[in-house]
């Protein structure tokens, strides 16, 4: 009789979470299978239900890590930093950059459970560490509307990571201080 091999997880969850990261960074988030997580995590293919409930609640969980990620990162800049604004865009960059994976299920709300408290929270926590960094931007230069300011701010950061994750724009050693030299150019002047 063959012996059979069981496996022991101190993070059973963690574990899970790794290997979906590693799925939707090699193979896209369309390729998530709670089933297909459970074989590589070497458990039941009841395992990811019970700690996820469905592919939207691992999903969620990704998500919730990846705001929580991101908040963490733009609070670590400085307020005393010159040019904080851009400094938080720079981060944000590093951080699609540096977890693709999450960042692709971040904003992707239809694969969510939206309503779930601790993701409102961890995006509640991201929104507000970006708003920081706007509200101490010169008014001279955001103007007198802050929430459109920080939506510009958000773009500019988003796009930017955006085409750098997808391929559209030149390969470059260091996107962030590629993103720098974008937001400190001038705009081009209209045309007469």
């Amino acid at each position: 009789m063959a012996a059979t091999r069981t496996y022991h997880h101190g993070d059973l969850r963690r574990a899970i979470l790794s290997a979906a990261l590693e799925v939707i960074r090699s193979d896209g988030v369309a390729a998530i299978s709670l089933r297909d997580l459970a074989r590589r995590a070497e458990v039941s293919h009841a395992a990811p239900a019970h700690h996820f409930g469905d592919k939207a609640g691992l999903l969620t969980a990704i998500a919730t890590e990846g705001f929580d990620a991101l908040a963490a990162a733009l609070a670590a800049v400085p307020a005393d930093t010159a040019h904080r604004l851009r400094e938080m865009g720079a981060r944000y960059v590093e951080f699609a950059v540096g977890h693709p994976a999450h960042f692709e299920v971040m904003f992707q709300p239809r694969l969510l459970h939206g309503d779930a408290p601790e993701l409102i929270a961890a995006k509640e926590r991201a929104s507000h560490a970006l708003r920081s960094g706007v509200e101490e931007f010169p008014a001279a230069r955001r103007g007198p509307d802050v929430r459109r300011a920080g939506l510009a701010a958000w773009s500019l950061a988003h796009g930017f990571a955006a085409l750098q994750l997808g391929g559209s724009l030149p390969p470059d050693d260091d996107p962030a201080a590629a993103f720098r030299a974008l937001f400190d150019a001038r705009p081009v002047a209209e045309a007469p």
